[in-house]
């Protein structure tokens, strides 16, 4: 079903309607957002792993 669905012109129609709708002039400030979102959405996964880990290896709280 989905077999041939990445094709390159695929990606260049793709390419072509984000550019369409949003405009040459939004779409470098889009991606700078978008690229600030992915890494503070990694910054705060790799804090969280940290602070379970951290957490699994503490003893337990007395009268917990």
């Amino acid at each position: 079903m989905l077999r041939n669905a990445l094709e390159p012109w695929h990606l260049l129609l793709v390419a072509i309607a984000f550019i369409v709708l949003f405009g040459s002039k939004r779409l470098p400030d889009t991606a700078r957002s978008l690229g600030k979102s992915l890494r503070i959405l990694k910054s705060e996964t790799r804090a969280m792993r940290a602070d379970g880990q951290a957490g699994d290896s503490a003893p337990p709280a007395p009268g917990a």
